[in-house]
């Protein structure tokens, strides 16, 4: 499905995290499935991203029964439309590879690009209603930063 298709049936939060071997990613999609039912009273649908394969992207859904979609882009289509683009250049992609983490295996590409943590609030027209992301990988907003963000942009319910 489409990020079109899935704003057919009200807003969404797209999250594009860097992949499932990032600690940082992991807790945030942790908070994010604890903090689902919140979202769904809200009419919110998360929807997370990375440019890892769809093989690597299911492991990461299987590891908390994520209730929301978890997609893979490795030839990064909505990570170069949203530009949300961070390429490691040769020496982090070493440190990288030092701590087992294999940017080309999860990616099945040589692009050596992960994206800057990001999250999107759409609204059913396609509108960015709020956005958060920083360069720092470690740096993410709360799950009580993001609810309150949300109810302030007073988005309707589908």
């Amino acid at each position: 499905m489409s990020l079109d298709g899935f704003r057919q049936s009200g807003p969404i939060m797209l999250v594009f995290y860097r992949g499932g071997w990032c600690p940082y990613c992991n807790a945030q999609i942790h908070d994010l499935t604890k903090a689902f039912p919140e979202y769904q009273k809200r009419g919110v649908r998360p929807v997370v991203i990375s440019v890892d394969r769809a093989e690597e992207s299911a492991k990461t859904k299987a590891t908390y029964t994520i209730p929301f979609p978890v997609l893979s882009d490795p030839d990064l289509v909505a990570h170069r439309a949203y530009r949300v683009l961070h390429k490691a250049d040769q020496a982090e992609f070493e440190r990288l590879k030092s701590f087992g983490i294999d940017l080309e295996r999860s990616s099945g590409r040589e692009h050596h690009v992960v994206a800057v943590p990001t999250i999107f609030v759409i609204d059913q027209k396609g509108v960015v209603r709020w956005a958060h992301a920083d360069a720092d990988y470690t740096t993410r907003p709360s799950t009580a930063q993001v609810l309150t963000a949300i109810d302030g942009l007073g988005l309707k319910k589908p």
